[in-house]
C-alpha cells in the first residue's frame, strides 16, 4: 500500500502545477503612455481656400509647399490628456498664387511660428492602441505675402504610433487672422514624430491581470508551503518560527543600522543601490517569481535605469532534491523568467543583464542529495543571486 503521506505529496504537487499552468503574465499591451516629450519633423501645406471646403482638395491651385521637409514641432504631453507645442513652418508661394486677394508677381516665402494647447481624445473614447486622436486651439504668427499677422489657431488631428518611440502625425489647423482685413488659411500637416522621457500605467485590462497574477501566486505560495509542511512535525515547526522571528528582528534592525549608516555618512548613490539588493527565491519545484521577488526586480530595475553604466549578473540555483539534469534546467528556467522580467516589464537593455544557470552545484549549506534537512535550509539553496559587475 501506498503511504499516506506519499500519496498528499502528489496531489499537492498536481494541485500546485496545474494553478501554475494558468497563470498570466504582463506585456506591453498592458501599458500605456501617459505621459511623454515629443519631437517631431515632415512636411506641410498652406491651403488658401479660406477655411471652407470648397477647395479643400484643390491642391494644385490652393495648396501651397515645398518638396522637403519643412515643418519642426517640439512638444511635452502630461497625464491629464493635455498637451503644449511649439510649432515652425516654412513654405514658398508660386508666382501667380492669389494671397489676400493679390496676384503674387514674384515668390514669396511663407514662414509661421505657432502655440498649441491640445488634448488627447482617448481620454473620453479610451485607449485605442496605436491610434491617438487630438483636438487642440492655440496663437500664431504668419509673416506671409511680406505682411505680418497673429492668428487663432484650431486643430484637429492623430497620431498613429509604429512603436512605443515612433509614429506618425497627420493634422489640418485652421488658422484665422486676428486682424480682419487679412485672410484667413488652412495648413495641413504630415510628419514623423519621435517621444521620449515616456512614463507608462497599467491599462484597466492590465490592473485587473495584475489582480489575477497576484490572487493566483498568493494560492500558489499557500499550495506550496503546503507541501513544504508535509514532512515537518510540530517542533521543526516552532522552531522554523523561532528562527524566522529572530532572523527578521535582525534584518530590521540591520535596515535601521544601515539607513542611519547612510544618512551620517553621506554614502554615495551607487551604494544606496546595492544596499537594498538581496536574493531572489523561488518555491519548491517553481520557476515563477513571486510577488516579493517581483518587488525586489522592480527597485532593481530602477537601480539600473538611475544608473545606466551598471551591468549586473544573475546567477540561478536550485536545492538538490530530484536528479542534477533537471534541477539544471529548472534554474535555467528561473534565470530565464528572472531576466525576462527585467528586459520586459522593467524594460532595461539586454546589454545590462548577464546569467548564468548552476543547478545544484552551488549549494549554502549542508543540505546535499540524501541529506535530510528542514525546508527552510532548503529554500536558502532555491535562489538567484545579483552581481554588480561594474560600479
Amino acid at each position: 500500500m501506498i503511504p499516506k503521506k506519499i500519496l498528499l505529496l502528489v496531489f499537492a504537487c498536481t494541485i500546485f502545477s496545474t494553478a501554475n499552468a494558468q497563470i498570466p503574465k504582463l506585456t506591453k499591451k498592458d501599458s500605456t503612455v501617459v505621459s511623454n516629450w515629443l519631437i517631431g519633423l515632415g512636411y506641410h501645406a498652406v491651403d488658401d481656400s479660406v477655411i471652407s471646403f470648397s477647395g479643400l482638395f484643390d491642391i494644385e491651385e490652393s495648396w501651397n509647399t515645398v518638396a522637403y521637409p519643412s515643418r519642426i514641432s517640439v512638444g511635452k504631453y502630461f497625464e491629464n490628456g493635455l498637451g503644449v507645442e511649439l510649432i515652425g513652418a516654412y513654405s514658398k508661394y508660386n508666382k501667380g498664387k492669389i494671397v489676400d486677394g493679390q496676384i503674387l508677381t514674384e515668390d514669396k516665402d511663407f514662414i509661421s511660428f505657432d502655440t498649441r494647447l491640445s488634448y488627447d481624445l482617448n481620454k473620453i473614447i479610451g485607449h485605442t492602441g496605436w491610434f491617438d486622436p487630438y483636438i487642440g486651439s492655440g496663437i500664431g504668427y504668419t509673416e506671409e505675402n511680406d505682411v505680418s499677422r497673429a492668428t487663432f489657431n484650431g486643430v484637429l488631428g492623430f497620431k498613429a504610433w509604429l512603436s512605443d518611440h515612433w509614429g506618425l502625425d497627420i493634422n489640418t489647423s485652421g488658422k484665422w487672422a486676428i486682424d480682419s482685413d487679412l485672410s484667413n488659411y488652412l495648413q495641413h500637416a504630415a510628419g514623423v514624430v519621435y517621444r521620449f522621457g515616456v512614463k507608462k500605467n497599467l491599462t484597466k485590462a492590465g490592473e485587473e491581470k495584475l489582480a489575477l497574477i497576484n490572487k493566483l501566486e498568493e494560492e500558489n505560495i499557500r499550495i506550496n508551503d503546503s507541501i513544504a509542511n508535509v514532512n515537518q512535525v510540530e517542533k521543526d515547526r516552532l522552531l522554523k518560527e523561532k528562527l524566522d522571528r529572530q532572523r527578521e528582528l535582525e534584518s530590521i534592525a540591520k535596515l535601521e543600522k544601515d539607513k542611519q549608516e547612510i544618512k551620517n555618512g553621506e554614502r554615495k548613490d551607487i551604494e544606496n543601490a546595492l544596499s537594498v539588493l538581496d536574493k531572489i527565491h523561488f518555491g519548491f519545484d517553481s520557476s515563477n517569481l513571486t510577488i516579493d521577488s517581483r518587488a525586489l526586480l522592480s527597485k532593481l530595475g530602477s537601480i539600473l535605469r538611475k544608473h545606466p553604466e551598471l551591468v549586473i549578473e544573475i546567477s540561478a540555483h536550485t536545492d538538490s532534491r530530484g536528479p542534477a539534469a533537471y534541477n539544471k534546467a529548472l534554474s535555467e528556467k528561473r534565470l530565464k523568467n528572472t531576466i525576462n522580467y527585467l528586459l520586459e516589464i522593467e524594460e532595461i537593455a539586454s546589454n545590462k543583464v548577464k546569467g548564468l544557470a548552476f543547478g545544484e552545484e552551488k549549494l549554502l549549506n549542508e543540505c546535499r542529495e540524501n541529506v535530510k534537512c528542514s525546508e527552510k535550509k532548503h529554500r536558502e539553496n532555491r535562489r538567484s543571486e545579483i552581481k554588480i559587475l561594474n560600479k
